[in-house]
């Protein structure tokens, strides 16, 4: 069984920075394309960004520039580094992977940016 447990989140202040972690078990981590979701409320879950295991990384456009997302496969961490954050940036926070054609997501941990 594949679990993924997301941590980091809080209350910061617009133009802050916070780094989220997402560390999974039950899965060869080395070879799985990572994502991070989120999810305003309100608001439809939307992708953030994927690692995939080459370490290459795509990011939606309203993050890009801002955000970075990183492995540690020794780890079996993803992480989210994000930085100028917006109120916009509010929201629950999921990491999600793909293994043997299931999804797997993490329970989300909060981001409150406030303005």
């Amino acid at each position: 069984q594949v679990y993924l447990v997301e941590s980091g989140g809080g209350l910061v202040q617009a133009g802050g920075s916070l780094k989220l972690s997402c560390r999974a078990s039950g899965m060869n981590f080395g070879i799985a394309a990572m994502n991070w979701y989120r999810q305003a409320p309100g608001k439809q879950r939307e992708l953030v960004g994927t690692i995939f295991s080459s370490g290459n990384t795509d990011y939606a456009d309203s993050v890009k520039g801002r955000f970075t997302i990183s492995r540690d496969n020794a780890r079996t961490t993803m992480s989210l580094q994000m930085n100028s954050l917006k109120p916009e940036d509010t929201g629950v926070y999921y990491c999600k992977t793909t293994w043997k054609s299931r999804d797997f997501w993490g329970r989300g941990t909060q981001v409150t940016v406030s303005s």
